[in-house]
C-alpha cells in the first residue's frame, strides 16, 4: 500500500491531467458530518467488506480516516481481496485540516 500525504493529495487532486482517486472516508457519519474532504465517499470501517460487493479493484482508492490508523488498516483490508491500487492518507483529515484546508474544524 502506498502513502501519501496531504500536501501529495492535494497536488494529485489538482492535476488535471491526472484522474482523480475515489476518496474513501472509513470514518464514522459523526465524523464525517464534522470534517470531510470534498468529494469522499463514506463508507465506514464496519461496512467495508460489504462495499467491496459493487467496488471496482482497479480504481485508483485513496483511503481516509481521522489520523491515518483505521484507513491503513482498511487499506490492508482492501488490498488482501485483490485491491492493488490502495493509498493511505497520512495523518488522516486531521492532517488535511492542519497542512491543506484550515477551514475544516479539528476535532
Amino acid at each position: 500500500m502506498q502513502q501519501l500525504t496531504p500536501r501529495g493529495l492535494q497536488a494529485w487532486l489538482e492535476d488535471s491531467g491526472r484522474p482523480a482517486p475515489l476518496l474513501l472516508d472509513v470514518r464514522e457519519p459523526w465524523e464525517y458530518d464534522i470534517a470531510h474532504i470534498q468529494g469522499s465517499t463514506l463508507v465506514p470501517l464496519s461496512r467495508i467488506p460489504a462495499w467491496l460487493t459493487g467496488a471496482d479493484p482497479q480504481q485508483e482508492i485513496v483511503v481516509i480516516c481521522h489520523h491515518g490508523v483505521r484507513s491503513h488498516h482498511a487499506g490492508l483490508f482492501l488490498e488482501h481481496h485483490g485491491f492493488s491500487r490502495v493509498t493511505n492518507l497520512v495523518g488522516g483529515i486531521d492532517a488535511w485540516s492542519r497542512e491543506v484546508d484550515p477551514h475544516l474544524p479539528l476535532y
